[in-house]
């Protein structure tokens, strides 16, 4: 099986390079393809979907929800997926990926060398899909650090299992369950 990540932005791709190898199944490989942001990779759905022909192949369309309704986001995704007959997993971070650095603080302390685990303590940060802009948190505590270099930083050290943000545990049990259905069939 092949699993095709269709990307919102370079970051991810980054995040995920480092993330996927240690979470699927050795049968399973990947490609990741960023975009140039939320309306190229809205454009870029139909022309990969259409044109994807290799077969055993599986999608999964990552796209940050930022200020949109998470629910109403994910069914205009669907909607546009839904044409190609494509098995297609949709997983939108909530607000933004990096939410899901906040919800491994060692994993940001130890890859970024500032330790801001004692963070974790502040209810602001106890629920990290709900920081309005994560984003730009990160950037108060990390000014230097660009978002690329973070993402490749950050992934060897998460924890796949103890993050605190809700929507990087769907994230994974949602790949995890794609590999789980196709090595059924």
């Amino acid at each position: 099986m092949k699993l095709v990540f269709l990307l919102e932005e370079r970051s991810m791709k980054e995040l995920l390079d480092g993330l996927l190898p240690r979470i699927l199944p050795k049968d399973v490989t990947f490609q990741t393809i960023p975009h140039q942001g939320k309306s190229d990779l809205e454009r870029s759905l139909p022309i990969k979907l259409r044109g994807w022909n290799e077969p055993e192949t599986a999608f999964v369309v990552v796209h940050d929800q930022d200020s949109s309704n998470c629910m109403a986001l994910k069914q205009k995704l669907t909607d546009i997926c839904a044409r190609y007959g494509k098995q297609v997993l949709i997983r939108i971070p909530c607000h933004e990926l990096e939410a899901w650095y906040w919800g491994d603080l060692a994993a940001v302390s130890k890859a970024l060398g500032k330790d801001i685990s004692a963070l974790g303590k502040k209810r602001k940060y106890q629920i990290p899909d709900q920081i309005q802009n994560p984003k730009e948190e990160l950037r108060r505590y990390f000014p230097k650090m660009g978002q690329i270099e973070s993402a490749r930083k950050i992934a060897p050290h998460m924890n796949l299992r103890e993050n605190t943000s809700s929507s990087f545990n769907v994230f994974i049990e949602g790949v995890l369950s794609l590999c789980a259905k196709a090595s059924q069939q």
